[in-house]
């Protein structure tokens, strides 16, 4: 069989992801092998567009248990205003969470992992999406739950980024 290959050329400026704050719809919804990294998976282009449609920037995910766990492209992470709180759930744990999950811990920032219920974003201070574009973007609302834009909670993830070295020994 033979196939001729295509190609793809993208001629727009490089993107650098949104700036934020981002206002997050829920779907229930769980990823099919959550923990790889896959291609194929139309869910959460599928999502996405759905909370573009419903006036939202984006679209969180929520298992069969009522757990937040992550968004279409994006982990998760909650502040309480002392503490760096990660969902516990079924994700796929990104590059930048794992970088911004050392370096905290090299910081000395307190993190835990906990269940997020939509209940329990309303006692939050903050929350914000990362992945391989930024350590950090706020989130001011996730479905009909406001949250405040959680400036020094931002910066945090980002001073935990900006300490991980540029290239390992």
């Amino acid at each position: 069989m033979e196939v001729e290959p295509a190609v793809f050329v993208r001629t727009a400026a490089p993107s650098d992801g949104p700036q934020g704050p981002l206002r997050l719809s829920v779907i229930e919804h769980e990823r099919p092998l959550a923990a790889i990294k896959h291609v194929g998976e139309i869910g959460k282009t599928y999502y996405l567009h759905q909370a573009i449609r419903e006036g939202f920037d984006d679209a969180a995910f929520v298992n069969r248990r009522g757990h937040l766990s992550e968004a279409t492209i994006w982990n998760l992470a909650f502040w309480d205003g002392e503490t760096v709180i990660w969902p516990e759930a079924e994700m796929l744990k990104g590059t930048m969470m794992g970088m911004v999950q050392r370096q905290l811990a090299r910081l000395g920032v307190p993190q835990r992992c906990e269940v997020v219920t939509l209940e329990r974003v309303k006692e939050l201070s903050g929350a914000a999406v990362m992945n391989s574009w930024t350590p950090g973007i706020p989130v001011t609302a996730i479905a009909a739950h406001t949250l405040d834009e959680a400036r020094p909670f931002i910066e945090l993830l980002h001073k935990a980024h900006e300490a991980e070295p540029a290239d390992f020994p």
